[in-house]
C-alpha cells in the first residue's frame, strides 16, 4: 500500500466511526399535540429557528415521523427528556 492509499483509508476509517458516533432524535406523530405546540418545543428543546421547527412538523404529521436532531448521545439525552416532559412522542436512535 502506497502512503497516499493508505492515508485515503485512515481518513475513511475516521470518518465511518465518527458517523457511527451520531445519534438522532426521532419525533412521531401524534393526535394530541398542536402545531404550536410541537413548533415552541422544538425551538426550545432542540434550538431550531421556527422555520425548522415548522417544517419538521410539517414532515412529522404527514410522514409520521422526522429526525429533529443529530449529535452525541450525551448532547441529545436532555433534549430528548425536554420534549418528553412536553408531552412529545420522541426517542433517541
Amino acid at each position: 500500500m502506497n502512503m497516499s492509499t493508505q492515508e485515503q483509508y485512515l481518513e475513511d476509517l475516521l470518518l465511518e466511526e465518527e458517523i457511527k458516533d451520531q445519534n438522532e432524535i426521532v419525533l412521531y406523530n401524534d393526535d394530541v399535540n398542536t402545531f404550536d405546540h410541537v413548533i415552541e418545543t422544538l425551538i426550545r428543546a432542540c434550538d431550531h429557528t421556527s422555520e425548522q421547527a415548522e417544517q419538521c412538523s410539517i414532515i412529522v404529521h404527514y410522514k409520521g415521523k422526522c429526525t429533529v436532531k443529530t449529535g452525541d448521545y450525551e448532547d441529545l439525552k436532555p433534549r430528548c427528556s425536554l420534549m418528553l416532559e412536553a408531552g412529545l412522542s420522541a426517542e433517541i436512535v
